[in-house]
């Protein structure tokens, strides 16, 4: 079962259930889903979804860390909720502790040692951690270990 279906049944399910946050967060993400189709004439691959609802569940983060500021505590709560739903449709993030230990190999595999240098090791690193990891932290453990 892909992610888009697993959505679609998902949204039955909430419809099913009168679990209207959930159903509404679905439908959001549904219809991003069918506006970047119209947008590239295509159905969008796996990976493209999975690049989709990482970014509107950055996107619900970022919100709730706005709205606590304001000190809408509601709304907050409403967009960690959402947060959370639409964590659940992405694969498990790597610890930080792994990511570290996986940029020292490549670093030992490549002999990448300067900044310069830094654009060879994210090419390997991104595509490895696509949905696994934020590629921010990536860069910022990757710089750590460069000259």
């Amino acid at each position: 079962m892909t992610l888009k279906e697993k959505l679609l049944a998902d949204m039955k399910e909430a419809l099913r259930s009168k679990d209207s946050l959930r159903l509404n967060t679905i439908r959001s993400v549904i219809a991003s889903i069918k506006n970047q189709e119209i947008d590239q004439r295509k159905e969008i691959q796996e990976d493209e979804v999975l690049t989709l609802i990482t970014r509107e569940v950055k996107k619900r983060k970022e919100a709730a860390t706005l709205f606590e500021q304001g000190g809408r505590a509601d709304l907050m709560e409403k967009e960690q909720q959402e947060h959370a739903i639409l964590q659940a449709y992405l694969p498990e993030q790597v610890s930080e502790a792994d990511l570290r230990t996986r940029i020292q190999q490549v670093i030992a595999e490549t002999g990448v040692e300067e900044m310069k240098e830094f654009g060879k090791l994210m090419k390997i690193l991104v595509p490895e951690f696509k949905g696994k990891a934020d590629n921010g932290l990536i860069k910022t453990l990757a710089s750590e270990y460069l000259k």
